[in-house]
């Protein structure tokens, strides 16, 4: 099967490593998938084609806005590929009913808004996947998409130099309720003694300028000075091929995750990433919720209550937090890997 991905290529953040892993996994399985557009020296192990009238079936990869998919290019694959054969991978879960998270995080701002982003949907494609193992609206089909890569896995063995003791590799896209609220409490009850911190990625030393206009100071929030204060340094985004190897640098790497998200229980890449690295995983789950993605052992990573603790714990039992990353790197390969993925994908577009 050939399959073209339309998606908004960002070289630090969104989906693009999971893009360049399907690209790579396909090959090996006998199916083509590529990425629409002209090659670009910044993805190197991305195939790309804009011949869309010789792939079978075309994907839609949404996240964020949907304004950077240009008027132009929009009718030029609608005229190419048919209907029945294109899909869209609702990676934002746009397609949900409008709703706000704990008056916090939310996907609309209005009902009018929520009519306009279907509207756009309709447009494209019938067929709605869901990276979530549990879809919330009728109609959408679970499609996980985001995978484990054995081939990523930095063993133990490699050198990788221990710069920091707590890393936290993410944007601040809503964000700052959980950091502040959790991570930083416990952090400050510490401080003593930990080592080197860092937080690395966009937004974390200010919000961007244009966050007011576009009604999403909260999602943007952040408090510099109180980092500063807990000696927490901040560095902006890597490019996605050096994420894994920079999560290697830190004892312990957190995962933190938007409200929303984890109310419609969708998938990032970052679930995968972070274990993929030479370091002690731990993930701002409860412990339910890191088991159906990690399994049983899954629940021994998640950071949820008594932080403070679990930090320690973790940097005072590295050995015994290795093995449980070693048991749920096993439960991934077995139910996440990227020829799962592939395999779920095809068929998903085949029924």
């Amino acid at each position: 099967m050939k399959i073209l991905f339309v998606m908004d290529t960002r070289v630090d953040r969104g989906s693009i490593q999971a893009a360049a892993n399907y690209v790579r996994v396909a090959e090996k399985m006998g199916h083509v998938i590529a990425i629409y557009g002209h090659p670009n020296p910044d993805f190197p192990s991305l195939r790309f084609s804009a011949d869309i009238h010789t792939f079978d079936y075309v994907v839609f990869i949404i996240e964020g806005w949907r304004r950077w998919m240009s008027g132009l290019r929009v009718p030029r694959v609608l005229s190419a590929v048919p209907r029945e054969r294109r899909a869209i991978l609702d990676t934002d879960g746009m397609y949900n009913q409008a709703i706000s998270v704990d008056s916090y995080d939310f996907n609309y701002l209005s009902e009018q808004d929520r009519s306009e982003w279907l509207a756009h949907y309709r447009l494209l494609a019938d067929r709605i996947l869901q990276p979530t193992l549990a879809p919330h609206q009728p109609g959408v089909r679970s499609l996980p998409f985001y995978g484990y890569d054995a081939d990523a896995q930095v063993s133990c063995h490699t050198s990788f130099a221990k710069r920091f003791d707590i890393l936290q590799v993410g944007h601040n896209w809503w964000r700052w309720r959980q950091v502040s609220e959790s991570l930083l409490p416990a952090i400050e009850k510490i401080r003593p003694q930990l080592g080197e911190i860092c937080f690395v990625g966009l937004w974390w030393d200010a919000p961007p300028s244009r966050a007011g206009g576009m009604n999403f100071e909260a999602a943007f929030c952040v408090d510099p000075e109180r980092l500063r204060r807990l000696q927490i340094e901040v560095k902006p985004p890597v490019p996605y091929t050096q994420v894994i190897p920079l999560m290697s640098e830190g004892r312990i790497n957190v995962m933190t995750q938007r409200p929303l998200f984890r109310h419609f229980k969708l998938l990032t890449s970052k679930y995968f990433e972070i274990v993929s690295a030479d370091t002690i995983p731990l993930v701002m789950l409860d412990p339910a919720e890191a088991e159906s993605v990690y399994g049983p052992a899954g629940r021994e990573l998640a950071l949820h209550g008594g932080v403070a603790d679990k930090l320690l714990d973790a940097l005072h039992h590295t050995e015994t937090y290795r093995q449980i990353a070693h048991e749920v790197r096993r439960h991934l390969l077995a139910h996440h890997s990227y020829f799962r993925r592939v395999q779920e994908l095809v068929e998903a577009l085949q029924t």
